[in-house]
């Protein structure tokens, strides 16, 4: 078997020792669509429940809030296992770790297809959550390794479509497959999928070694550098606002907008759009400038999203400004590969916490924007609390941006 080369100007990727051989762009390009394969499968999972969750509900006997539940599990899972598993697993091959998560996954959603009752459903969901972040963030080291400095992002992106073709394909695929036959059905379904990316890793990602010296400790060392802890407060902070009205964006629709129940999909489908459109993009650009894609995915976030509020009473501008949102996830390529270039030895641990950066931000954007609306400012009103999450992420970012050239021209 052959082995993965790394471009000798990229950053050292500290958690193993790739040997020199090169691969052919086939087969890099064959290993991106193993990795992509896994984040489809994990954004399917993620996102599919939310159109279960009446399913769901009925089926343990429980209030459809109470089956909201599974989600905040999930979303735990992740914030709890992407730094856990970095640290806990620093001295383990990238490819066995990856093998060894998306097993988990795979495993995890086939048993929660089956789960007796609820409790057993909702840690299920919790465990299932686990290798959520950390696959993320390993498979964005090791595709970032197998192509020249100049570019990273765009690898990055690569791999990363698999989570935003999800969000347009894969959610609705599976949400009909499960209203239709059963939820249960769209569980296994992810399960099957996970499994197929075991399958794919194995064949297809080349066997590495671990570094000298790679050790649980130097991991945490990333959370002592002051850009680490910066990038990831950007990403929690600075991106809530998608997910501020992401998560009343059915309400909005038809109660602001008076759209029919009908254009829901349509609408959720423009957003997948969006995000498929921001990877892309935002990685090409991120690849040219990584902080001026940044600053400028915090800029456009801020205009798009008090937009969306002065014109949601409006279906064209909703439907618009829902596909601008989703073009805000430019800013992930080029966070991923911030985190990166400044955790210097303990990029495991600062890549995989980038995702339970952005489900933080998931958890912030969802409590203000249902604030703002129980306070009786409305629906619309979640655009607002959104600019004002970017606004806050440019403030991160300018610190962020002052220190480091305080810190060039010391």
């Amino acid at each position: 078997m052959t082995d993965i080369a790394i471009d000798e100007s990229a950053p050292a990727l500290a958690a193993e020792t790739m040997p020199k051989q090169p691969l052919s762009r086939f087969a890099v390009a064959l290993i991106e669509l193993a990795l992509a394969v896994g984040g489809f499968a994990i954004g399917t999972g993620e996102f599919a429940i939310m159109g279960l969750l009446p399913d769901v509900a009925t089926t343990f006997d429980v209030t459809t809030p109470q089956a909201g539940y599974v989600i905040s599990a999930y979303a735990l899972g992740v914030v709890v296992g992407a730094p856990l598993i970095a640290v806990l697993a620093a001295k383990m091959a990238r490819r066995h770790l990856l093998l060894v998560l998306m097993a988990v996954f795979a495993l995890g959603n086939i048993l929660s297809a089956v789960a007796p009752d609820f409790l057993s459903f909702t840690l299920l969901r919790f465990v299932t959550g686990l290798p959520h972040g950390a696959y993320f963030g390993v498979a964005s080291l090791v595709a970032a390794s197998m192509v020249p400095v100049h570019k990273r992002a765009q690898a990055v992106g690569r791999m990363m479509l698999g989570l935003t073709v999800a969000t347009l394909i894969g959610t609705p695929v599976a949400t009909w497959f499960g209203q239709v036959l059963d939820w249960r059905v769209a569980f296994m379904l992810v399960g099957g999928i996970g499994a197929l990316t075991v399958l794919l890793i194995w064949i297809y990602l080349p066997r590495d070694k671990v570094a000298d010296g790679a050790s649980p400790m130097r991991e945490l060392t990333a959370f002592k550098r002051p850009q680490v802890l910066l990038t990831l407060a950007i990403a929690a902070v600075g991106f809530g606002g998608m997910f501020s009205i992401f998560s009343y964006i059915a309400s909005t629709a038809t109660k602001v907008a008076l759209m029919p129940e009908s254009m829901v999909a349509v609408i959720m489908a423009l957003f997948g759009v969006g995000m498929i459109i921001g990877n892309i993009g935002g990685a090409w650009l991120a690849d040219k400038s990584l902080m001026g894609t940044i600053c400028g995915s915090l800029v456009f976030n801020v205009v798009v999203l008090t937009l969306f509020s002065l014109t949601a009473t409006s279906p064209f501008m909703l439907c618009l400004c829902v596909l601008l949102v989703g073009c805000g996830f430019a800013a992930g390529p080029a966070l991923q590969t911030r985190l990166m270039d400044v955790a210097a030895d303990a990029q495991t641990l600062a890549a995989a916490s980038n995702h339970s950066a952005f489900n933080i931000a998931n958890a912030l954007g969802a409590w203000l924007g249902g604030l703002v609306i129980a306070w009786g400012y409305g629906f619309a009103a979640t655009g607002y609390v959104g600019a004002i999450l970017s606004v806050f992420g440019l403030m991160v970012f300018a610190l962020s941006y002052r220190l480091e050239l305080a810190a060039k021209r010391a």
